[in-house]
């Protein structure tokens, strides 16, 4: 098996659009109220859900994670390009190399860029 992607669907994904096509670029498909961008070899897709209303009560519950080696390069870049930050960049263990951030979106979704485990 293997995962390859996440979809988060909003009452109103045009929020989401634009701000996920802020920090990744343009999308790699857009098709049928469905706007998905290719992050190395996964992707999210954003779209409408007729059982999801407003804001994301509990955005803890599911985080996507987005692996870089250049962390905080990267979280440079999507902070200068309106990423909205919750947690700025730490280290989770102090026998690790590993660096965390993280961001949410305008429905409240939480995601992280992490270095590679």
């Amino acid at each position: 098996m293997n995962l390859n992607s996440i979809l988060i669907g909003s009452e109103d994904p045009k929020p989401l659009v634009e701000y996920y096509t802020k920090l990744f670029g343009e999308p790699t498909w857009n098709d049928g109220g469905y706007t998905g961008w290719q992050i190395g070899a996964g992707g999210i897709t954003v779209g409408p859900h007729s059982e999801v209303k407003g804001k994301n009560e509990t955005p803890g519950r599911v985080i996507w994670n987005i692996e870089s080696t250049e962390v905080k390069r990267d979280f440079d870049r999507l902070k200068e390009a309106g990423a909205k930050v919750e947690h700025d960049l730490y280290n989770p263990g102090e026998e690790t190399e590993m660096w965390i951030a993280t961001f949410s979106d305008p429905d409240g979704n939480f995601f992280q860029l992490v270095s590679p485990m």
